[in-house]
């Protein structure tokens, strides 16, 4: 099982995952799942009335506006980087905190790594499963790694010039 970072108000910690990732291929178990985007598309209304969380795995180049109609009823959406330099995944964050107003969680999944996060936690991400073996105090000092910002995001951090401002 992959090591669940969660952040929850300003705080990180270790999280059991309620979760069970199922390939496209697996049976489905019972309890809570995430799937493909692929298999939510074919099989998402059945699961979602069987009364379970669903959650959905979207790869790097799949549409997350195909989820839109959905989202409301989903647990979670787990943002897959092929590799760490791979961003498309940050624009989607972004999409679903600020214009489809997603309030679950949003997680980094794949290659996924500690010095990417202040700026995944500005996009939106909320839980991470690290390719490395870094901890929760890791990843919360990496969230904090810059006092300052530049420009608005996902986040609440105000941007420097605000500051400048006042």
């Amino acid at each position: 099982m992959p090591k669940l970072i969660k952040l929850h108000q300003g705080q990180a910690s270790l999280a059991n995952d309620r979760f069970t990732q199922v390939a496209d291929e697996e049976p489905l178990p019972g309890g809570d799942v995430i799937v493909s985007l692929t298999r939510f598309q074919a099989e998402g209304d059945r699961l979602l009335s069987e009364g379970r969380a669903v959650g959905v795995r979207v790869e790097a180049g799949e549409e997350i506006e195909g989820l839109v109609y959905d989202l409301p009823r989903i647990a979670v959406v787990a943002l897959a980087f092929p590799k760490f330099r791979d961003g498309r995944h940050y624009t989607n964050a972004r999409l679903l905190r600020e214009r489809f107003d997603y309030r679950g969680e949003v997680r980094a999944v794949g290659d996924v790594l500690r010095e990417q996060a202040m700026f995944m936690v500005r996009c939106g991400f909320d839980a991470f499963e690290p390719a490395d073996d870094s901890g929760p105090d890791e990843w919360l000092a990496a969230t904090r790694r810059f006092t300052h910002v530049y420009q608005r995001a996902a986040d609440t951090r105000e941007p420097a010039f605000v500051a400048r401002a006042e």
